[in-house]
């Protein structure tokens, strides 16, 4: 066997590594120590009251779970399947996500640092850093470890979910989704991008059609879609209640009105 291949492979797993710890440490510096990042905690622009009502942001946490899920099913597609679109970005969101499950993730018993291990995305590094190799046959775990995570993010919407007496209809919407997106790309024989995209359009009545020419333009079409969606509805539950409480209001008022002159006559 060619052991300058085996010093090779071994080379670039290290500088994986490496390269990973550096920036999930760089990643929890900013996000606990810098400045521009604890001022906009504090200030309104990050508080998603100021935006929405209290029932719509119990809401948007609980899809937050079931989006995370879907990005990392994406993520698993593009690594185990040959799609010759936008791989850079598919390998830059792979090393976020994989900072970002880390960064929330136990690191105390022996399991925690298997699945930490496993979270490293040595595919995803080596090819932005060396091109294809063989390192990318490591992705095979990382998926393994993605699946692990899977299942812990659904089980934190159930838990969610449950604690605060939110109902599951959205789970109903999430498998309608999921199935679609699969669906979408056996019949179609799209990307896993155009896919989302196709499905996302059809679903928020724009179109059947994938939206950007690019991967990036489709993001942007996926962000477009969705964020519309999600504020039309939201602003439509807000004029709702805002309508029922004036009618309320209105009724209580004049009840009140009535009550006071009929003791005025007595």
């Amino acid at each position: 066997m060619d052991t300058g291949w085996i010093f090779v492979c071994i080379f670039q797993i290290l500088v994986a590594m490496g390269v990973f710890v550096a920036l999930a440490y760089a990643a929890r510096y900013i996000a606990n120590n810098g400045r521009l990042i604890n001022r906009f905690k504090k200030s309104r622009l990050s508080n998603p009251l100021e935006y929405f009502p209290s029932e719509a942001v119990f809401l948007l946490k609980q899809v937050f779970y079931l989006a995370v899920i879907m990005v990392i099913i994406i993520i698993c597609l593009y690594l185990t399947f040959d799609w010759n679109e936008g791989f850079y970005f598919i390998y830059l969101l792979d090393i976020v996500v994989s900072i970002y499950l880390a960064l929330k993730m136990d690191k105390d018993s022996r399991k925690d640092k298997v699945l930490l291990f496993l979270l490293i995305p040595f595919g995803s590094i080596t090819a932005l850093l060396f091109g294809d190799g063989i390192v990318v046959l490591l992705d095979l775990t990382h998926i393994i470890g993605y699946l692990y995570f899977i299942k812990v993010y659904f089980r934190k919407f159930v838990d969610y979910t449950e604690n605060n007496g939110l109902g599951i209809t959205i789970i109903l919407l999430f498998v309608i989704i999921l199935v679609s997106f699969l669906f979408t790309i056996l019949v179609e024989n799209v990307s896993p991008m155009d896919s989302m995209t196709m499905v996302s359009n059809a679903f928020t009545s724009n179109s059947f059609d994938a939206s950007g020419k690019n991967i990036i333009g489709k993001l942007n079409s996926l962000v477009l879609a969705w964020s519309g969606f999600i504020l039309s509805a939201v602003g439509t539950a807000t004029l709702a209640v805002s309508i029922v409480n004036n009618y309320v209001d209105r009724q209580f008022s004049e009840m009140k009105e009535f009550v006071k002159k009929k003791k005025e006559e007595e």
